[in-house]
């Protein structure tokens, strides 16, 4: 197809092996459509043959923290502006069929309209390196809670002798602790007991290694987050793992929000209006980043717990005729307020050294 000579928009299909694109001028006219492996060399194939097109005004793409985290950064390099495209609506899927080059179409008709508007996150700088780690963090844990229910379901049933010689230690770590010093036979592993003193063993050293593998990475993440985030850290109820999540969430780019307001919203921390008749109340949101919903809610739990300011606060709430959950949505909204406007702060200081 002949180049384009005016203005054009693009959008991405991603994939894990391979990059569907179409464009489509600035009157909505599908100009061409291609595909590109996901790879430096198809990027720059990517980004050359869209020049090609015309000039890129913006480009639309799907994905862009997963499939497409690659190539953002490779337009962002090249200096083409991106947005963000939610999956097609199953409207237009209805419509028009599923298809790699027709969600491409879609996503730069998004883009086009104004539909799709939101800006990715910068995935290149130290909040990437946090995610990143508490990622693996958040496995960790999940593989030593179930490695510590499997060697209590193990204890359970074992051999009365077995059971007796680990019934002293009070708390499955102290029990995981016995276990790395149980020594079986493997000459009579046929035997039940002597393969549950295997099988806890193993599954006592896998919790060791767990443990060590957590507290390595809370000391790395530590030293990122008072480096990303030093004064939403000194807020009071705000460690380690609550400011990574709110950072993570935030982006490195945080002035991609356009007020405290859209932090809040993708928190799921925004006021839902709940009014009706003589009642006039708020209800809290299901939706947003449930992990930084449960950093905020983490932080008010603490407050009510040892702030006197904010224990005030929830007696004046009582009287007023909140209940609990009231008073918990309204502290989320106040702390999502605080930590936004610190962040702010952290991340500009942050992205100017």
């Amino acid at each position: 197809m002949a180049n384009h000579t005016g203005a054009v928009v693009g959008g991405v299909d991603a994939h894990a092996d391979e990059h569907h694109v179409a464009v489509v001028d600035m009157q909505g006219r599908l100009l061409d459509a291609a595909a590109f492996p996901t790879t430096a060399a198809g990027y720059a194939r990517l980004i050359s043959w869209l020049g090609e097109q015309g000039d890129v005004d913006r480009v639309g793409v799907e994905s862009t923290g997963a499939y497409a985290a690659g190539l953002v950064r490779a337009l962002r390099a090249g200096g083409i502006s991106v947005v963000e495209v939610n999956q097609p609506h199953r409207h237009a899927r209805q419509r028009l069929g599923k298809s790699d080059p027709i969600d491409a179409e879609l996503a730069a008709r998004a883009a086009l309209s104004g539909t799709a508007t939101a800006v990715p996150k910068q995935t290149n700088g130290i909040v990437e390196a946090i995610r990143q780690l508490l990622v693996v963090r958040s496995g960790a844990l999940k593989a030593r809670k179930a490695a510590l229910q499997q060697l209590n379901d193990l204890i359970v049933t074992a051999p009365e002798q077995l059971r007796s010689d680990l019934r002293h230690a009070r708390t499955l770590k102290a029990k995981a602790a016995l276990c790395r010093n149980l020594r079986p036979d493997t000459t009579r592993i046929h035997e039940p007991g002597q393969a549950a003193k295997l099988a806890l063993s193993s599954l006592a050293r896998r919790i060791h290694a767990l443990d060590r593998e957590i507290v390595e990475l809370d000391r790395q993440l530590e030293r990122l987050v008072n480096t990303a985030a030093p004064r939403t850290t000194q807020l009071f109820g705000v460690g380690t793992q609550g400011a990574s999540q709110l950072l993570i969430t935030a982006g490195q780019n945080i002035e991609r929000f356009r007020s405290e307001a859209a932090f809040a919203k993708i928190c799921g921390a925004a006021p839902i209006q709940a009014s009706s008749g003589r009642t006039n109340r708020h209800r809290l949101d299901s939706g947003g980043d449930r992990q930084a919903n449960r950093a905020l809610h983490m932080i008010a739990v603490c407050r009510l717990r040892h702030c006197q300011r904010t224990k005030a606060y929830a007696n004046k709430r009582t009287a007023d005729g909140l209940n609990k959950r009231e008073i918990l949505r309204c502290l989320k909204r106040y702390i999502a307020r605080e930590t936004f406007h610190t962040l702010q702060a952290d991340l500009e200081a942050l992205n100017n050294t």
